[in-house]
């Protein structure tokens, strides 16, 4: 493999100032506090970690719908990086925002319905008062990533079914649980998302960890996820510096747990479909 994309790394500005943090839902992510990671820190660690590019998850929790920081740095590395960020979908001039933001380079948008600092919410996701920004990602051929867990996962069905032509990527795998092992009983409202073909999945840390936990091996569930998606429908994500330890760290965890896979599949879920999700990592 020469080339390996990281779908969801995270930067965080050391300038207050210039980029003043207004966290989602009121509360800042710990994280964000005591692992922050500049855009300079990134393209570092991606150098150490031979990471070739990436697409970098705008700080919900940092930055609520601010995406200023996560363009300006993305914007001056624009041969390694793809900016994804957040607007308030249910806002009436939302639209209008998400176009404001795409012409100063935003390549992808989010949804954070919870996560570190609340609980899920997945009610916002199908709102018909989002509908309007959905068509404009339609229009603009713009992907969205989802965060929520399986309590969500009716609502990304709907969307998905609704607006067929955006590509929605399910953080972190939707959080499934799959510690009870073969053939991953509990996780089948996951699996059952799988004939809608405009649904993709980060692997993530979340994960990699789970796959190790209760009845869970690597062995069993990486290969099911893969036979029941298709790895092209499946990309890496390194959650750094949300996640404790280096870049390099991170991706040599995933290249273990997915070691048993075939070098096609892998070479998919490592680069592949990244650069089918975000065309500008392709070039």
């Amino acid at each position: 493999m020469t080339n390996y994309i990281d779908v969801h790394p995270h930067v965080i500005s050391d300038d207050e100032s210039r980029y003043p943090p207004a966290p989602l839902f009121g509360k800042r992510s710990d994280w964000s506090r005591e692992r922050p990671s500049t855009v300079e820190s990134l393209i570092a660690a991606m150098d150490d970690a031979g990471v070739a590019k990436a697409a970098v998850v705008h700080s919900s929790t940092t930055y609520g719908f601010d995406n200023s920081y996560v363009v300006d740095a993305c914007n001056a590395y624009p041969d390694r990086l793809v900016a994804v960020g957040s607007v308030d979908m249910l806002a009436p001039d939302a639209p209008a925002t998400i176009r404001e933001w795409v012409d100063r380079g935003l390549k992808g948008l989010r949804v954070f319905t919870g996560g570190s600092t609340k609980e899920f919410d997945p009610s916002e996701l199908d709102d018909p008062r989002a509908y309007p920004g959905w068509e404009t990602l339609s229009e603009l051929g713009i992907p969205m990533c989802i965060q929520t867990g399986p309590v969500g996962l009716s609502a990304v069905t709907a969307l998905a079914k609704r607006f067929p032509k955006v590509d929605i990527i399910l953080d972190h795998l939707g959080r499934p649980d799959v510690t009870d092992g073969p053939p991953y009983a509990n996780a089948q409202s996951l699996f059952d998302l799988a004939p809608i073909d405009n649904i993709y999945l980060k692997l993530t840390p979340r994960i990699m960890g789970d796959s190790k936990k209760g009845a869970a091996t690597p062995e069993t569930l990486f290969p099911k996820i893969v036979e029941t998606f298709g790895a092209q429908r499946l990309a890496w994500g390194s959650n750094f510096p949300t996640s404790p330890g280096t870049l390099e760290e991170i991706k040599a965890t995933a290249q273990d747990r997915l070691s048993t896979l075939s070098e096609e599949d892998r070479e998919w879920i490592f680069s592949r479909t990244a650069q089918k999700l975000y065309s500008a990592l392709a070039v």
